[in-house]
């Protein structure tokens, strides 16, 4: 379901061309289910534009420490041929927000949890992140298979279009 709530681009948007190394974190509720499905699309993404200076992680707002990737996430990205074996959920922090020079949320209420934890200025949803116009991603959690290649496929399209907003095209840097 869209989010209608409106999403103020981060004050600073991080410079990822200096070469200067920089986190970016996705979070999600349980950092399950679609925040660990963004960080390794991202990391393929990243790798893919030779990028290797940008650190990518992943935290939910409700985690249970060390938990697993949840089965649906772990078959759509092994369909894609990516691994979230060794993926282990972990909470979302203030020392995580603070290493972040920009967080994307799955939804309002985590981009408000973010905030509250010094992440203002560096927050956005991660839906319409590269338009402007803000949507949560919906949770599969509990769903079908079908409803995780669906969120799949919504992540891999936000996160490609947040990598084009803040990389080159090419994965070289302009002048």
């Amino acid at each position: 379901m869209p989010d209608p709530a409106p999403d103020p681009a981060p004050e600073s948007p991080p410079d990822p061309l200096t070469g200067a190394p920089w986190q970016l974190l996705f979070v999600c509720t349980g950092n399950t289910c679609r925040s660990p499905l963004a960080e390794v699309i991202a990391r393929r993404e990243l790798a893919s534009r030779g990028f290797s200076h940008v650190r990518v992680g992943s935290a939910g707002t409700h985690a249970w420490p060390d938990a697993p990737a949840s089965d649906g996430s772990m078959l759509v990205a092994l369909e894609q041929g990516l691994d979230l074996s060794g993926h282990r959920a972990r909470p979302l922090t203030p020392g995580l927000v603070g290493e972040a020079r920009l967080i994307l949320t799955m939804g309002t209420s985590h981009r408000e949890q973010a905030e509250a934890m010094g992440g203002g200025g560096r927050t956005a949803l991660l839906g319409g992140y590269a338009t402007g116009r803000a949507r949560g991603i919906a949770d599969p959690f509990g769903g079908d298979l079908e409803a995780y290649r669906l969120a799949f496929t919504d992540i891999e399209a936000e996160v490609r279009a947040a990598l084009d907003r803040l990389l080159p095209a090419a994965g070289t840097p302009t002048t």
